[in-house]
């Protein structure tokens, strides 16, 4: 019986090594944004960075992402974010910051339900971008 049962929490213990990661942590997505987005998108979030100038599209807004019918599009910003949209502005797709963002080990829900699988550092970013919806 011991050896059925050590069966069974060995493979509970590696399943639970692959599970997807739901929880998003605001805080360490508002660390994320301060150290990565900042210098473009500035402290407030409205765009206006210190590097924004040498841009050859201007950062966006990003207390603004909100659509029109009050959801946060956040399989557009995942991809924005991961490289899977990239952007001209960055001279480079996005990330710029290369493998800090990649990987799939967490998911979170769109505001329809559909899920996204992602990093967790991109998670987080999400989770706080969110936050600033309608402060500017």
């Amino acid at each position: 019986m011991a050896g059925w049962m050590g069966k069974i929490f060995a493979l509970a213990a590696a399943l639970s090594i692959s599970v997807p990661a739901w929880s998003q942590d605001v805080e360490s997505g508002e660390e994320i944004y301060m150290n990565y987005c900042a210098t473009c998108h500035g402290l407030d979030a409205i765009g206006n960075g210190p590097m924004a100038g040498v841009l050859v599209i201007q950062p966006t807004n990003l207390t603004k992402l909100v659509t029109s019918g009050g959801e946060f599009p956040t399989e557009r910003v995942v991809a924005r974010i991961d490289g899977q949209e990239p952007l001209v502005s960055h001279g480079s797709p996005m990330p710029v910051y290369g493998p800090f963002f990649e990987g799939r080990d967490a998911t979170i829900k769109t505001d329809s339900g559909q899920s996204i699988p992602t990093s967790k550092p991109i998670a987080d970013l999400v989770a706080y971008l969110k936050t600033l919806q309608g402060q500017q």
